[in-house]
């Protein structure tokens, strides 16, 4: 009894605190504009097996990218096991979920095996950001605090699997006779070691589901947020072609009043911001992309400005985009302001306009980020609210207004090449 009430408080508290992590989040997510309707849920469905579950775009990068799978993949399968833990902590009871037979067999068995599994890979990523200098793994955007918050989700990550390894050798020992589920690799150190480990059963038990309770309630401060993120943000991508950029409904209106000669125009509609200038015009996506960037860098390493010395990192748009929330929002959500926006405080006009509009880094994306719609309206501020924007350009709209066309001809010289 006084193991349940212990462990329902702590659930309790646990809930509370991510509670209001969220609460937090969602009056964040109220300050946003609305984004494109979620439709075509079959097709939906179908991209995040690929995309999320299947983790088709993490693969580009064989061998780390099939380490990270196997993490993502025996996350998923170890937190079915956390679940029973959760039961077992509630009701009192051991290995509860041990009725649905062979599956739970599989599932332990699986769990067993991505633990250790993960403690290797995860010794690996760590040694790879602390000793090897890979690029994308720099930046202005990763701050040393960035690089130590990574760093404290691989020990997480590394602390919740020893745990479980040594619950699940401690329970085989208290069993000799026969116990519940497949432990290969646990059952195998315990034989191999030939010592009892029945100790470690009850710590083993405690440490890793309170691992688990303080991990949740980190991640919506840390950039590991995608661990509860990226499969949501991979469902909400925009299932349209990469090159196709929304129109602005403003400007839909506007044009469609010019080419119907019996519309009326209707002046309580309020008109709205042309672009984004801070974070109170970007869309819910954008801000949740934000929030989901893994901020692996595979964006900003295949960037052809970034490659060639320009000032972008597609990483940084989105990175700078949650800091500056993270800056307004509170003062926002209560009606106030600063002097400050996410335009030219955060992110300079020669960031964006360096911005070829390739879309390497949304394909590359592991997640379904598109960093180019985000610039586009940042782009679209500049020019439709400010006037501003990079000398070819200007003579290229002058010669549009001008000539119809965006070449310094006249329309009557425009033949004359024919004679």
């Amino acid at each position: 009894m006084i193991k349940q009430f212990v462990f329902s408080l702590s659930l309790l508290i646990t809930l509370a605190v991510f509670a209001w992590s969220v609460r937090r989040l969602w009056s964040f997510f109220r300050l946003t504009k609305p984004a494109y309707p979620i439709k075509n849920i079959a097709a939906r469905i179908s991209h995040t097996m690929n995309v999320a579950f299947g983790q088709s775009k993490i693969f580009r990068k064989p061998v780390i990218g099939f380490m990270h799978a196997i993490v993502f993949w025996g996350f998923l399968v170890i937190t079915l096991g956390s679940i029973e833990i959760v039961v077992d902590g509630l009701t009192g009871s051991e290995r509860s979920f041990v009725i649905i037979g062979w599956f739970y067999d599989f599932v332990i068995a699986s769990g067993d095996v991505f633990a250790l599994l993960i403690i290797a890979f995860i010794k690996i990523f760590l040694l790879r950001r602390m000793f090897m200098k890979i690029k994308r793994f720099s930046g202005v955007e990763m701050t040393p605090k960035a690089n130590w918050d990574a760093q404290i989700s691989l020990y997480f990550i590394g602390f919740l699997m020893v745990s479980l390894l040594a619950y699940n050798m401690g329970y085989v020992s208290n069993h000799p006779n026969g116990y519940d589920g497949v432990y290969p690799i646990s059952a195998t150190l315990v034989h191999l070691i030939g010592i009892n480990f029945g100790w470690l059963q009850e710590p083993g038990w405690w440490i890793h589901i309170l691992l688990i309770f303080c991990f949740a309630n980190y991640l919506p401060y840390s950039k590991h947020f995608h661990v509860f993120l990226s499969i949501p943000n991979v469902f909400l991508a925009n299932l349209a072609p990469l090159t196709k950029y929304p129109n602005l409904a403003s400007i839909t209106r506007e044009v469609n009043l010019m080419l119907d000669p019996n519309a009326a125009y209707d002046d309580t509609i309020e008109v709205a911001r042309f672009g984004v200038k801070d974070v109170q015009d970007v869309s819910w996506k954008n801000y949740m992309d934000s929030l989901s960037c893994t901020q692996c860098g595979r964006c900003t390493d295949v960037c052809p400005a970034n490659i060639t010395g320009k000032l972008l990192s597609p990483r940084k748009i989105f990175v700078d985009l949650r800091h500056r929330m993270n800056e307004i929002g509170p003062l926002a959500v209560n009606g106030k302001g600063d002097e400050k926006s996410l335009l030219r405080d955060y992110i300079s006009e020669e960031e964006l306009w360096a911005c070829t509009t390739c879309n390497a880094c949304a394909q590359e994306c592991p997640i379904d980020i598109s960093h180019p719609n985000l610039i586009m309206d940042m782009r679209r501020y500049l020019v439709m609210e400010e006037a501003v924007a990079p000398a070819g350009l200007n003579a290229m709209f002058a010669n549009i207004e001008n000539n119809g066309a965006p070449w310094q001809f006249s329309p009557e010289d425009r033949l004359k090449w024919t004679e």
